[in-house]
């Protein structure tokens, strides 16, 4: 009797065991967030899950979506976590995200106009994220520089050497900011000031995080960011400061379960606790500083941290269409990187031509240096695709390589319509500097 009795307890305590490895176990994240974020978070998420293991796999936004595409047949990713909500629109698209109804309290349907979650429930927003400018309070001064505030501001002559992004094909972050521009102030106009203010660039580093290091160290003074990376540089003791600029967009950062996940229980776990209020307060770590999405959080946060559902002005200018972004996004990082991050030299070269012939003729008293020098600037502002064709799905379909750099290889129709773009723009940045040169020479 006591031997049956110790081996039904024996199966029982072995079919509980399998249950719980069944239910908990690894969970697998796939996120473009640094450790400095992820670190603290997993550490309260297994302290409040102790059955979870959490496994953070790095990779930029991009070479993400790429990786779950390449491994969809055998997938062994949970969770799919980054700011950039048309790489989540892009994984909908493909079925590469599950729909899940995760418990939630307290979170409002939008941040400022922008719907907080996909209607679908395949991914939910768990921050909020602004775009903008960072600077370093020790190096401005040094070089008897102001604060810039607006993106204007970054196309302005003194700014020349000064300022540091990342590319958007590089970083899903300076895509939103890129795209940010672009809906705000309009396509052509949009990237008429990404080019002045590319003339200014230090460098377009290798990845986001390598903006916030490069002002924290001094290396440039400002940087175009994602609002965290200077509230928590700021937050660790670094002499920098932050502010977003009247034409920037408030949306959410996301979180979402991929389909065949081979955890999707813990998964599931997972995007609950960055739901809960206390996930949310995990946000204001000092190596966060993230803004919650649920206005409750905001009881704790630190003295002088923004706060978007008291102040509606961030983000206010901007109503992001996340569904336009996400139509041509191989198209606006092939057109950034063609005009700028390829020809950063050559543009640079154009743009301090015409600053130092706007300079030299600031009067405005010479007829044919001033049409020389608008000549020049029309030169630069030239974009080789309009609007509408910005739009046209037949058009965007070309672009399909999501490349880190130059040399990655890209089909043979992308291949042939940048080589036309690139051959226009060498030549216009080229006859751009004579123009301006001639202009000084007067």
């Amino acid at each position: 009797m006591k031997l049956k009795t110790s081996l039904c307890g024996s199966i029982a305590a072995l079919a509980l065991m399998a249950g719980m490895a069944h239910a908990d176990g690894k969970v697998t994240v796939i996120t473009s967030f640094p450790d400095s974020m992820t670190g603290p978070i997993e550490k309260a998420f297994e302290a409040a899950n102790p059955g979870y293991d959490l496994e953070v796999l790095n990779k930029s936004t991009s070479s993400a979506v790429k990786f779950l595409e390449e491994t969809t047949g055998s997938n062994t990713s949970d969770v799919f976590w980054a700011s950039a909500p048309d790489a989540f629109e892009v994984l909908k698209s493909e079925k590469l995200l599950t729909k899940i109804e995760p418990k939630s309290e307290g979170i409002p349907d939008k941040i400022g106009t922008y719907p907080m979650n996909d209607p679908d429930g395949t991914y939910f927003g768990f921050a909020a994220s602004g775009y903008g400018i960072m600077w370093n309070e020790r190096y401005i001064k040094a070089n008897n520089l102001e604060p810039a505030k607006e993106w204007s501001d970054l196309a302005k002559p003194e700014y020349y050497g000064h300022v540091g992004i990342s590319s958007p094909s590089r970083s899903g972050t300076t895509h939103l900011t890129v795209e940010t521009l672009l809906q705000g102030d309009g396509w052509e106009k949009g990237w008429s000031e990404w080019k002045w203010m590319a003339g200014n660039f230090a460098t377009v580093t290798e990845r986001s995080f390598g903006v916030p290091d490069g002002v924290n160290t001094g290396n440039f003074g400002f940087g175009i960011v994602i609002d965290f990376f200077g509230f928590s540089s700021r937050a660790s003791g670094f002499p920098v400061d932050f502010v977003y600029p009247t034409v920037t967009a408030l949306v959410p950062a996301n979180v979402g379960v991929i389909t065949n996940a081979p955890n999707h229980d813990g998964a599931v776990a997972f995007v609950e606790f960055l739901l809960s209020l206390e996930g949310q307060k995990v946000l204001f770590e000092p190596e966060i500083m993230r803004l919650p999405v649920n206005p409750a959080a905001y009881a704790d946060a630190p003295e002088g941290f923004p706060n978007p559902f008291e102040d509606s002005s961030i983000g206010a200018a901007v109503k992001f269409d996340v569904d336009v972004s996400g139509k041509r996004y191989n198209l606006v990082n092939s057109l950034f990187d063609v005009m700028i991050t390829y020809r950063l030299d050559d543009l640079r070269a154009a743009v301090r031509a015409v600053q130092l012939a706007e300079e030299k003729h600031t009067a405005g008293d010479n007829a044919e240096a001033k049409a020389m020098i608008a000549e020049a600037r029309a030169l630069i502002d030239a974009t080789p695709v309009d609007d509408a064709q910005s739009l046209d799905p037949e058009f965007n379909a070309i672009f399909t390589a999501k490349r880190e750099k130059e040399t990655d290889e890209i089909g043979e129709r992308q291949a042939e319509v940048e080589s036309r773009w690139d051959a226009t723009i060498v030549e216009n940045y080229r006859k751009a500097k004579e123009l301006a040169d001639k202009a000084a020479a007067m």
